[in-house]
């Protein structure tokens, strides 16, 4: 039984050398974007709407894209923004697709409910300008995200929700009533009601859905239980799931495979699980 929940989702607490990431995967994605920008391949700071942080960067593969891939960032909704990932879009971008990475109004600036409408803005935003399937991914917090986008209650307008294919919810939170025994509930500003309300596992899905949620088989406990029980649930309410557990990896590393175009991870993103139902 857990008793003290805080402990039951920190992170860095029990990762080696926790405190380097955070500067390595911002010197990774400056030298990633100065790479972008000067083939002429990347559009930074593209406002969304109205609000500081609603703005999202935008980079381009070789040729006309494939598609759209978008990946919303993690910090439990209240740290990081879109700067600190930009290399984690290579993968995709080598493969021939568009990559997205929005920043959303941090907490407590923002309640989750309004971040859930701004990343839906961002995506309708950005469809609206790459033609193609949508593809989308986020870690964290941003898997929550993600799911939010394909569930029943999804910001997205119709004619982007019918154009995403596939969604990897890496080390994602799907269940939010956990976190209401913990002390960043009062940063969330979260309350028992927008914990329901906001998620994904209690929701149903938007069909038809593929959907793979993904966690390092070294994370915490309490991420691994919250990867697999919306896989699981989702199945039983039609959608197409897949549920991997990454070998040796924990909740920052988890995600570097993006940066790889022949990772198991970017292949995943990439391929649907059921293309023909899609």
């Amino acid at each position: 039984m857990i008793t003290d929940w805080d402990d039951a989702y920190a992170n860095g607490d029990h990762i080696a050398d926790a405190n380097s990431y955070p500067g390595m995967w911002a010197a990774q994605s400056a030298k990633f974007r100065e790479t972008l920008i000067a083939l002429n391949r990347a559009e930074l700071d593209v406002s969304y709407g109205a609000e500081d942080r609603e703005k999202y960067d935008l980079f381009l593969p070789e040729g006309a894209p494939k598609g759209l891939v978008v990946f919303v960032h993690g910090g439990y909704w209240k740290a990081f923004d879109k700067s600190s990932w930009s290399h984690l879009a290579n993968g995709a971008i080598a493969k021939g697709w568009a990559v997205c990475m929005p920043s959303y109004t941090l907490a407590p600036d923002a309640r989750l409910s309004q971040i859930t409408r701004q990343v839906g803005a961002a995506i309708n935003h950005v469809a609206a300008r790459i033609d193609g399937p949508i593809h989308l991914t986020g870690h964290s917090a941003g898997g929550h995200l993600v799911s939010r986008m394909i569930s029943e209650t999804s910001p997205l307008v119709s004619s982007t929700l019918s154009r995403v294919k596939n969604t990897i919810s890496i080390s994602g939170l799907h269940d939010l009533r956990p976190l209401l025994k913990t002390s960043m509930k009062d940063v969330l500003r979260l309350d028992a009601g927008e914990a329901v309300t906001e998620s994904a596992a209690l929701m149903h899905p938007a069909l038809p859905c593929s959907l793979t949620c993904w966690v390092g088989a070294d994370e915490r406990p309490e991420f691994v239980r919250q990867n697999d029980l919306l896989a699981n649930i989702w199945t039983g309410l039609g959608a197409s799931t897949r549920t991997v557990h990454a070998p040796d990896k924990h909740h920052f590393n988890v995600i570097a495979d993006l940066a790889e175009p022949d990772s198991d991870l970017t292949a995943c993103l990439l391929t649907p699980i059921n293309p023909e139902d899609i």
